[in-house]
């Protein structure tokens, strides 16, 4: 007889593999540790950058930055996207994830690695940052930590093709595979990119920490070590703007504008996005000008072409959607009348907001060679990457969760009241705060800096009134994101240990729209009948999206206007003769 190894969901449509489910449950569960540790020390960052409290010494300052930028920026987030590869590949191909086994050394070898490079920060003795720049060096077991678990991600990403090629060879899906599993193929994809880079390099700078190596070159170091740490960015967007067009999907039945279109922008983030790792070295002696004006310009304006596709498709579907249900009066009656008391449906639309009108633009800012010069290291980079990372891929992510959390924990959701305000103030505290950055950076301010004020220095130097009010401003929107931060960890992490199990009658969800009833492992192999509520296959009308058209004029208007400004402001350093 053989083992059933599926469930359905009734009301979801989705299928779940014993095997691949455990692997998600796992994954996701050790991301959002990681999220709640390095965004309480990312709070302690803010909480010294503000020059009224300072509450930090130097050392423990610097401490915490590596901590918080390693923690979120790579444990977080890679945790949380290997979930997405099986959700992606076994869940929505109804398919056998091939080689679990194999899995769960893949998950083994991402713990084992996040610890010991965790232990190596705490310890204070590789207080290197996020880029751990040589010649600064730290202990092996900080490099070590941090190849294991490029090692166990890899694993992750392997796995992911390899169930593509299972759920190819036993027939489980018809035509292409859906978008978002496409999607998340790319992600895969830029993610093997980025983990061969920072293979390259820190394997030898391992060897360096152990004495084996007499030196590694600063230059070499970090051409290629971007092309791990801005590139790793990239998995993000290709995962995120997957979940976008899931999210689309369940809460309002859309399709993609253009599946074509959309998937060619996909194919764009392979080609070009990897290498807007350019702008953090547009300073370096170490390449050519040649290479940095080709990948400022025309290799960027192919990689913001693919996302500014991403940005107009997925309201563009849900506006027609919406329009197909009766919201036909105005521009807007689609988007005022969405259910933004869903934090399924607000959390993915207010990170692609902010990711689109905040980070977006401040992005293309920043990779203008000529501009770059006036913002680069200063406290206006981790801005721009708060309003891509902390708000369009976590955001996103937390998004997800809550439509999740009952389909695969088989638990009801608690705090009902707190989780539909939770986006809202993860995401209000952040814009804050990041707003307040830009201001500050623009205005000089460095990044990574312990004290602003220089106490104490032998050299002084007195930034303007405004840009140290606005640091101390900024403490305000870190706070208010944390306690969003931290709102969303309780209830994931309650609702997992209190959350009442679903064996019987209806989850939370079924108040945003997903009624969601039992469901157990009883299904020998899943047929390929029926649509879940992520099949993306098929398109709208694009002519029905008249109000996201006028919002795509907006930021048209508005990402003008900015450029420019900080044009204008270029040329008042820099003046021309």
């Amino acid at each position: 007889m053989a083992v059933k190894m599926f469930r359905q969901c009734p009301d979801s449509g989705l299928y779940f593999h014993k095997s691949a489910e455990s692997l998600m449950k796992a994954h996701a569960v050790l991301g959002v540790v990681f999220l709640l540790v390095g965004g309480l020390f990312g709070l302690l960052v803010a909480a010294t950058r503000a020059p009224g409290i300072h509450l930090l010494d130097a050392e423990t300052f610097y401490t915490a930055l590596t901590f918080h930028g390693t923690a979120i920026l790579i444990f977080w987030i890679i945790f949380f996207e290997v979930a997405v590869l099986y959700f992606a590949s076994s869940t929505l191909l109804r398919c056998r994830p091939a080689t679990p086994g194999i899995g769960w050394l893949g998950f083994i070898l991402m713990l084992l690695g996040s610890v010991l490079t965790s232990v190596a920060m705490l310890k204070g003795g590789s207080t290197v940052m996020f880029t751990s720049y040589v010649p600064m060096q730290a202990e092996p077991i900080f490099y070590l930590g941090l190849i294991l678990f490029a090692v166990g991600a890899l694993i992750g990403c392997f796995i992911f093709l390899g169930t593509l090629v299972v759920a190819k060879a036993e027939k489980t899906y018809d035509g292409s595979i859906p978008l978002v599993t496409f999607g998340a193929l790319t992600a895969a994809i830029i993610a093997i990119f980025t983990i061969a880079s920072g293979a390259v390099i820190l394997i030898p700078t391992l060897l360096w920490s152990m004495g084996f190596i007499s030196n590694v070159d600063p230059a070499m170091y970090r051409v290629i070590w971007w092309a791990l740490g801005h590139s790793s960015q990239q998995i993000n967007v290709a995962a995120h703007v997957s979940i976008w067009y899931a999210v689309a999907a369940i809460v309002f039945g859309a399709k993609p504008m253009s599946e074509k279109v959309s998937r060619t922008a996909f194919l764009l983030y392979i080609l070009f996005l990897q290498l807007a790792s350019a702008h953090h070295i547009l300073v370096d002696p170490g390449v050519s000008s040649t290479w940095k004006v080709f990948n400022t310009s025309y290799a960027m304006y192919l990689a913001v072409l693919a996302s500014m596709v991403h940005g107009l498709t997925v309201p563009g579907c849900i506006e027609v959607a919406q329009r197909k249900k009766g919201y036909t009066n105005g521009l807007f009656e689609w988007l005022r009348k969405a259910p933004w008391d869903n934090p399924v449906f607000s959390g993915m639309f207010m990170a692609m907001i902010i990711f689109g009108f905040i980070g977006g633009i401040t992005g293309v800012v920043m990779g203008t060679e000529q501009i770059n010069l006036i913002i680069h290291n200063t406290i206006f980079v981790p801005a721009h990457f708060h309003a891509t990372v902390a708000v369009g891929t976590t955001l996103t992510f937390m998004a997800i969760t809550y439509f999740l959390l009952p389909v695969i924990f088989r638990r009801q959701l608690i705090w009902p009241g707190l989780a539909k305000w939770q986006p809202y103030l993860f995401a209000g505290g952040m814009t804050i705060m990041i707003l307040l950055l830009l201001g500050a950076g623009t205005l000089g301010v460095p990044r990574r800096h312990w004290d602003v004020n220089f106490t104490d220095a032998a050299l002084h130097y007195q930034f303007a009134g405004t840009a140290i009010s606005m640091l101390g401003m900024a403490v305000v929107g870190a706070v208010l994101a944390s306690v969003g931060g931290v709102l969303f960890c309780l209830i994931a992490v309650g609702t997992l240990v209190f959350g009442k199990k679903l064996d019987a009658g209806a989850s939370l969800l079924s108040s945003f729209g997903f009624p969601l009833a039992s469901s157990s492992y009883n299904v020998e192999r899943p047929d390929k009948l029926g649509l879940t509520p992520i099949e993306t296959s098929g398109h709208s009308d694009a002519h029905g999206a008249k109000g996201t058209f006028v919002l795509a004029l907006v930021f048209l208007a508005t990402f003008v206007v900015y450029f420019f400004i900080n044009a204008k402001y270029l040329s008042s350093l820099w003046p021309m003769s």
